[in-house]
């Protein structure tokens, strides 16, 4: 197996030449991505399929910890609370940016200030996907329905507060109708429930539902994305059906504890610049229904900030936020 030597790779042995004798060379033991949901979700994924590529390629250890509960923020004060020395990541996702709107002072950590942003390492967008329970064969026909019986059809989220959560809510608005949330501990969960009868509906990533979609237990009826997907010709956006403005992507990355040394920060970065140039690591991405995505350092954390700020008054307007 050919090994990759990345800029990172380089500058972390350029580190240890240079360095005093004390330099600890960094990995020197497994480095734990801490996952804020259940297994089989598309933050876990993404977080193993990333930690089996450093290993495979550096040597290096990477370990994925699930500490599911309270929309990720368990395993979130998890990690902001541990030593940053970059031995403890957390694997996070979009509804990081939505924790100060739904939990305010509530948690013991602020989503901003007590981490150091690493990289993004893919993006997904949201598709509409519904069960055998729905029998509209077209996201018309089902919105007909919705809006002649409002708050009858059910729509799982992964959780209250979580991006789906929100983007379900978004929806409402914007489409001017009403649903009946049901929010379950993690996206395999609602999945689960929404291929037993058990909801109607779901805003889902696409990564979270496509093998049952694949496999013809449960239907996409719209994208939320600018234009049609690749893997999804067919199916339309919510644009092209007349929910203007109507988009969300989702994202899945990594954080460090804030303090963390910018040495380890950059060699993690390598890691992930590393596996996003790797053929073999994007078409593992492409199976997920991901596209690879690095946005790191100084970017990534714009990104949050700007984020933080936008899903606020979104939240304002849907009254989402606590």
């Amino acid at each position: 197996m050919k090994r990759i030597v990345s800029g990172a790779l380089l500058f972390a042995l350029s580190m240890a030449v240079h360095a005093s004798d004390n330099t600890v060379d960094y990995p020197a033991k497994p480095v734990r991505i801490v996952v804020g949901f259940t297994p089989g979700g598309p933050t876990d994924v993404v977080g193993r399929a990333f930690a089996n590529f450093v290993g495979k390629h550096t040597g290096k250890d990477l370990i994925v910890e699930n500490k599911p509960g309270a929309n990720s923020t368990i395993a979130t004060r998890y990690v902001s609370q541990a030593k940053p020395d970059g031995y403890t990541l957390l694997g996070a996702a979009t509804n990081h940016t939505m924790i100060p709107i739904l939990y305010g002072d509530k948690v013991q950590f602020d989503a901003v200030k007590s981490f150091t942003p690493i990289c993004t390492i893919a993006k997904s967008p949201t598709v509409l996907v519904v069960g055998p329970s729905v029998k509209a064969g077209t996201f018309a026909e089902l919105l007909e329905q919705i809006k002649k019986e409002p708050g009858k059809f059910t729509a799982a989220n992964s959780g209250v507060g979580s991006s789906v959560h929100f983007a379900t809510a978004l929806f409402e608005k914007i489409a001017n109708i009403k649903v009946n949330h049901v929010p379950f501990n993690g996206s395999s969960a609602s999945v689960n429930a929404l291929m037993g009868s058990q909801v109607d509906m779901s805003f889902a990533t696409l990564g979270s539902v496509l093998p049952q979609v694949g496999s013809g237990r449960l239907r996409i009826l719209a994208v939320a994305a600018g234009t049609r997907l690749k893997s999804l010709p067919d199916v339309p956006t919510f644009e092209e059906q007349g929910i203007k403005g109507y988009a969300a992507d989702a994202w899945y990355g990594f954080m460090a504890p804030a303090g963390t040394p910018d040495s380890t920060i950059k060699i993690l970065e390598g890691y992930v610049k590393d596996y996003e140039a790797n053929s073999d690591a994007q078409k593992v991405l492409a199976t997920q229904g991901l596209e690879p995505d690095a946005t790191c350092g100084a970017d990534f954390a714009a990104q949050i900030k700007r984020e933080v700020a936008t899903y606020g008054e979104l939240a304002k307007q849907i009254e989402l936020a606590q």
